[in-house]
Formats: structure tokens, sequence, C-alpha cells
């Protein structure tokens, strides 16, 4: 049980290492600095440093207020932190979830229907989906 533990912990510790680089490089990316960050966000600079070097996992709260600052999706930095699942992706997802004029409720929204849309198409019987076809 022991090794168990140690396993899961490991793991944990991992997936917290990953998202504060995962936070680091978009911070980069967007040439923001540390302190513009934090204050973007509503944290301490010293809490986001220890984010990004791994050393502390924020709650979902805070990874939705670094989102903002950096101007990306909650959902990208939710899969990282492993609150959420990779969902498939494709160009239609990628362009929802890319938007900056959508807030999270409505791309949540459009995903979701999307996703009906795609579930429609897929159980439909193939005699019917030929004929819509031509």
């Amino acid at each position: 049980m022991e090794r168990v533990d140690k396993a899961v912990n490991k793991a944990v510790n991992q997936a917290v290492s990953d998202l504060g680089g995962y936070i680091r490089t978009q911070r980069n990316n967007a040439q923001i600095s540390l302190r513009q960050l934090a204050k973007l966000a509503g944290v301490s600079n010293p809490y986001l440093s220890q984010v990004e070097r791994g050393l502390r996992k924020p709650s979902a709260e805070i990874l939705q207020q670094i989102a903002k600052g950096l101007r990306i999706s909650a959902e990208a930095l939710y899969v990282q932190a492993g609150i959420l699942e990779r969902r498939e992706s494709g160009p239609v997802v990628d362009a929802i979830l890319a938007d900056p004029q959508l807030d999270e409720r409505q791309k949540q929204v459009l995903l979701d229907i999307y996703a009906s849309f795609r579930r429609e198409h897929d159980d439909r019987p193939v005699e019917d989906s030929q004929q819509s076809e031509e």
C-alpha cells in the first residue's frame, strides 16, 4: 500500500510541475512578466513563482484567474492540472476555445451543442447519411 501511495504522490508532483512549466511557457509567450501576471491574476508574486516552479498546486479558482490574466482558456489550465480530461480537438473545437470574445460559459455551451450535433450525425443509419449528402 505504501508503494502505491508513493507512486500516486510522484504522479501528483509531476503533474504540478508540468502545470507550472505550462503556465511559465504561456506567460513567456504572452510576453508578460511574473509580476504583471500576478497582478492580473490577483495573487502574490511569490505564490505565482512557487506555482511555476511546481511547489504549489493552485485551486481551480486561482487557475481561472491565471487563465484570464494570460488570456487563454481556463479549460486548458484545468486539463494541465488534471482537473478535466483532454477533449477531442479539431478545427471547430479549437476555434471555439481560442475565441477571446467568448466567455467560458459561452464556449462550453457551444461545445456541448457541437458535440450533440456530432453524436446525432454518428447515430444516423448509413442510408440516411448517404441520402443527405446527395
